[in-house]
Parts: structure tokens; sequence; C-alpha cells
């Protein structure tokens, strides 16, 4: 629709035009975009233009660009804040508008506000003359044609290219002229990024470029993540599917996962064996720097607050039991028996807490983890590998901190007695289940110990069928893999029988310690992450057809209730058919283990208020669930 406006009308302009970065910037003419109603319209709109170009911050090429779009957003902005400029507009209905701002005269472009039926305020943009004192006015019907057609054929993504191209040129074009800028400037970055692909693709496996070169740039990093995002099906918006797209075609490739895939295994940026699920769940496979440098101040500090604390065990038979390529070491065993025929054995786990204080760096990066992920093709470890491996695990005949757990058994396997204590011990044995389990079957008599673990293993079992627990040990299956990195590496296969006497002996110890520390935790009142398991209604001779062993226990593992955790008290956990059970043997691959050394610490060991039982308190005391995980 078109108005006529009185020259020195009411119109509505901001006094200036939105900065570009540090830039001052001015409106000036450009583009002519044809629009047909009942007439020829020749439309212009304002488009920023810089009066200086470097204003810090590294010159030009440091700028980001508005699109067209956005400049005509930020004049409606503008309105909204009542920034105008001073005229006298009478429109076709002659309604003069008043403004008591700046005086300046109407020019072809600006843009006007103007009322309309007495009661419609409308935006229009001023186009020409009409006559000496009027004015043609263009309402906001055509402002939308304009937007829609700019959006049409501007891509914000290109547009700070053209725009950095429009710098350097100093002058205006038109909106096709600005479109095929940055269409010219978007293909041959495109290209570039191929020629760098091609180049990558040619070179032998052993001078590929690093993975961290791809990340300098942040267009080439961009692009490389939209690849990665499209090899695993999961682009994050059209635009990075659609980056990915032409990358594949502009190489001679087809468009889909497994292209792209490859293309990422020939250019060195995955490895040969990739695991597609650790990128699909973001699994987090290194730590950042700060972390790492965080672990080495840890380390080289050297300083345990509970050394005084610390009851010393270094004269005990330390046994230290677990698969051959485990690389953290944070459970040992010991046993002796006492006068009275009784059995007294001791649970030492590792002490991570002697290095790291709950809300440090450390612990919040643990907690976001959740746990060590353990891979065929390696391990991703929930600390920093030298700290989780050298600082906190428990290693063979060195002098090690702990948190040892003292149990005294009945004859008939429950316990008569407990304590839990920080201690020193010096792990004499770091044994595989295999070489355990063939010291068990030799019997040695320089190794009573490890028999009196074994009937104290023997006990406990009996003990807890007794209260209902149910066999569940099973055939597990180990793959891993020597080499990963090797286009042909070599993989090994291990089938681990859990009703083996070792890997039982070490099983019952687990739960035994469990058992003791939410024993502990209910006796102090403390808030832990106790783990409960309702009592399944399981007809055992349902399943006596089966045979005996991990074929029977494999198939009524399957049909049992889903483990629960309660912060407040200890529940039954029917399964292992204990009273209470806390999950405390592995600290540093698991976090609620860390969690639970954090309260028995505070509560126990150094006589302070425990973290989280507060926070836990706070909660029930406003009557919020706490049974869930937060701390």
């Amino acid at each position: 629709m078109a108005v006529r406006a009185v020259n020195g009308g009411s119109l509505v302009r901001s006094a200036a035009s939105p900065p570009l970065l540090a830039f001052w910037c001015r409106f000036r003419q450009f583009s002519s975009l044809p629009f047909r109603r009942n007439y020829e319209l020749g439309l212009r709109f304002p488009v920023l233009h810089c009066e200086n170009q470097f204003c810090g911050h590294g010159g030009v090429r440091s700028c980001s660009a508005y699109s067209l779009v956005d400049c005509v957003m930020q004049e409606l902005a503008a309105l909204q804040k009542g920034r105008r400029v001073r005229a006298s507009v009478k429109t076709s209905s002659g309604e003069l508008l008043e403004d008591k701002h700046v005086n300046r005269v109407l020019e072809k472009g600006l843009l006007l506000e103007f009322k309309k039926d007495s009661d419609r305020i409308l935006l229009g943009v001023a186009q020409r003359p009409d006559g000496k004192k009027n004015w043609m006015v263009y309402d906001q019907a055509e402002i939308s044609n304009f937007l829609q057609k700019a959006q049409e054929n501007l891509d914000p993504t290109l547009l700070e290219i053209a725009w950095v191209e429009l710098l350097e040129k100093n002058k205006s074009v038109t909106a096709e002229e600005l479109a095929e800028l940055a269409k010219e400037a978007a293909e041959k970055e495109l290209q570039d990024f191929v020629q760098l692909l091609v180049s990558a693709k040619a070179k032998p496996s052993h001078d590929k470029p690093p993975k961290s070169s791809w990340m300098v740039d942040e267009k080439i990093q961009y692009k490389i993540e939209s690849l990665v995002a499209y090899a695993i099906d999961d682009c994050r918006s059209d635009e990075q599917k659609k980056t990915a797209g032409m990358i594949l075609k502009a190489v001679g490739l087809m468009k889909t996962t497994s292209s792209a895939l490859n293309l990422l295994i020939n250019i060195g940026y995955l490895p040969v064996h990739v695991n597609l699920d650790v990128l699909k769940l973001n699994i987090r496979t290194n730590h950042s720097d700060e972390i790492l440098a965080a672990a080495e101040s840890l380390l080289s500090e050297s300083s345990d607050l509970d050394e005084m604390n610390r009851k010393d065990l270094t004269d005990l038979k330390v046994y230290a039991i677990d698969v051959d390529e485990a690389d953290e070491l944070d459970d040992a065993l010991s046993a002796t028996k006492l006068q009275d025929g009784r059995i007294r054995v001791w649970i030492h786990v590792a002490d991570p807490t002697r290095f790291v204080e709950p809300g440090s760096m450390i612990d919040r990066e643990a907690m976001r983890r959740g746990t060590s992920v353990f891979l065929p093709t390696g391990t991703y470890p929930m600390f920093p590998e030298k700290l989780a491996m050298e600082g906190m695990s428990l290693q063979q005949g060195e002098l090690c901190k702990a948190v040892s757990i003292s149990v005294i058994l009945h004859s008939d396997g429950s316990i008569a007695e407990y304590s839990v204590q920080n201690s020193i011990i010096k792990p004499t044995y770091m044994l595989t289940y295999e070489s355990a389990t063939e010291l068990l079957h030799l019997n040695l008599e320089e190794e009573p110990e490890l028999k009196i673990l074994s009937e104290a293993a023997a006990l406990r079992l009996k003990w807890r069928r007794q209260q209902g627990a149910i066999d569940t040990s099973t055939l597990e299956t180990r793959i891993k893999v020597v080499n990963p990195e090797d286009p042909e590496p070599t993989i090994n296969l291990y089938v681990e029988n859990q009703a083996d006497p070792a890997m039982r002996l070490v099983s019952e110890m687990m739960i035994l310690c469990g058992e003791v520390i939410a024993t502990f935790g209910s006796s102090n009142n403390l808030a832990l992450p106790y783990r409960g398991q309702p009592q399944s209604n399981i007809d055992i001779s349902a399943f006596s057809h089966l045979p005996e062993g991990p074929v029977r226990s494999s198939a009524i593992v399957k049909i049992m209730r889903a483990a629960e955790i309660d912060f407040r008290k200890p529940t039954r956990h029917g399964i292992l058919g204990l009273p209470g059970y806390v999950q405390f043997t592995s600290p540093i691959r698991r976090y609620l283990d860390l969690l639970a050394h954090y309260q028995s610490r505070e509560e126990a060991l150094r006589q302070q208020s425990p973290i989280l039982d507060n926070r836990v308190s706070e909660k029930a005391a406003k009557g919020e669930k706490v049974s869930s995980f937060d701390p």
C-alpha cells in the first residue's frame, strides 16, 4: 500500500545504526528488490557501512556481520525505544504526528511511522517525492516481502565472508551481488577444505595430520565435527547435516554415514577400529590440560591430613587379586585366625580421599564422569590416569594409604565385630584370579592366610544363602585388544567363571565389606548410597530343569527386579541376602563408592560433620525425595 506523506512528516529512525563489534557504523542505501502490486517499486533499504575500518581486535577480519534481516530487526527494536528523527509527516488521512527529537530531511529508504484509521500505527519506507512537499511511502506489507526475499537469498552462515569482502572493497552492493560474493567465498572455503582432506588421505598412516591439527581453525573444526555427527547419525541441526553432505559430495562420496566414517578414518582423524558407541554416547576419553595439571599438583604435594590417625598394618600379609590387565588396583585382602578359632579378615580399600576433597576440580570432574569406562580397546579412567594408577592405586611392596575394614566372623559366617579405620598397608602379592586359584589348589603351607580367606568366603556364602541369597554367579566373557591402533590388532578372549574359587573369594569379601559399611552408616546415622534390591518371588524349583551353575544363574538373573538406592537408611538386598549393602571397594573407578568414602571419613575417621548428611537432612525436612543420587 502506498501512502502519501507531507515532506517533513513523523518518521521513526534510530539516531545511530547498530555497531559492528567496535565499529561506529552508518546506514547507506543498497540493493533494489523489485516488488509488484499495481506498480513497479524500486525498494531500497539501509545497510551497515563502517566509517572506520580498524577499531581494534585485529582489524577488519575479526568482525562478524549483521544480515539484512538483522539490520531491519535492529531498526524495529529502535522503534520500540522511541528514538526518532523529527519531521512533520502527513498521511493520506491528513493526520499529523509530532516528534520532539532530532530534525532531519526525508530521504529515500528511511523508515517511517504513521497513523492510519486513527488507531493503527504502521511502519513504512520512504520511496520518492510526490510533488514538492509530499513523499510516497510503502507500508509494512512490502517490508514483510523484503524480509522474506532477503531470507530466501541469504545464508546467514556465509554473510560474514561476504561482509569482509565488502569492507575490503569499501563500497555498497546490491543484494544479488552480496549473495553472489557469499556463494563464491563459501565455495572457495569448501574447496580449500577439500584439498586438506585429499592431502591427508594421500599421506601414509604414520604421517597423517594429528587430530589436534583439525581443531586449530574454528571453521575447519566445525566441518570436521559435522562429518563426525553425520557418521554417527547424530547431527544436531539441519545446517550441520547440510555441511557434511556438501563435503561428501565435494570429495566424490555418497551421502551416507559409512562414507563419512571412512573419510574420517582415511584422513587419520579417527582410528581404524573406532568404537562408534564412544562417540554416540559422548564418553570422555581424555582429561583436559587443566585437570591433568591439577592432578600433577596433587601428586607433588603428597600431603595426608590423616597421617596421624592411620593404623600401621604393614605387618599383615596382603593379597591384591584382580584380572591380569587391571590398571586401577583399589582393594586387597588379609586374614588370620584368632585363638578362639574365629576368623578375622581385613578388606583394605585404596583411599583416594587422601588426594581429593569434595567440591574440588578433580572431584567435580569425577562426578561428571560417574565411573571409569572399560572397553576391549582401552580404559577411560574416572580420574586422570597418573593419579588413578600411581597415586591412588595399591602398589605391591609399597607403603599405601588405605581404609581398612576389619571383620571378625561368627562360626556361622555372620558378623561378630567390625571396625573401619584409616591405615597404612604394604601389599605382599599382586595376583591374577588364575594364579590365586592355582595357589588355593596347591594349598601351600607358606600361604595359610589365603586358605583362611577361602574358608571365610565359604562361611559367608553359606550364611547368605540361609538369609535368602540367590546364587548369581555366571560365565562372563572379556575381550582385550592388545594393539587397537593396528589395522590387524591382536584380540584376546577370556571366559570368566564367577564360581571360580578365587573369584568367589574376592566377591564374598567385597559383599562382606558392603554389609559392614551399611551397618556402620546405619549406626552413625550416615547418609550413604544404600543399595537394596527387593526380594523377588523366585521359585528356584522352577529352574531345576536347567543345569546347576552358570546356566541356571543366568536364567534367574534375567527375571530379578532392579536394584534401588536410598540415601537415608539401609534397605534389604534380597538377592545378596543382606539387611543392607553399600558399594565401597571401588572408589577409584566408581563415584558412588567415592561418595561413601567421603561420608565415612568425615564421620568416624575425622570426626567432622559428613558432607552429604546435611544435604539429605535438608531435603528430607522439605519433604523432597532423597532416594536418588543428588550430591
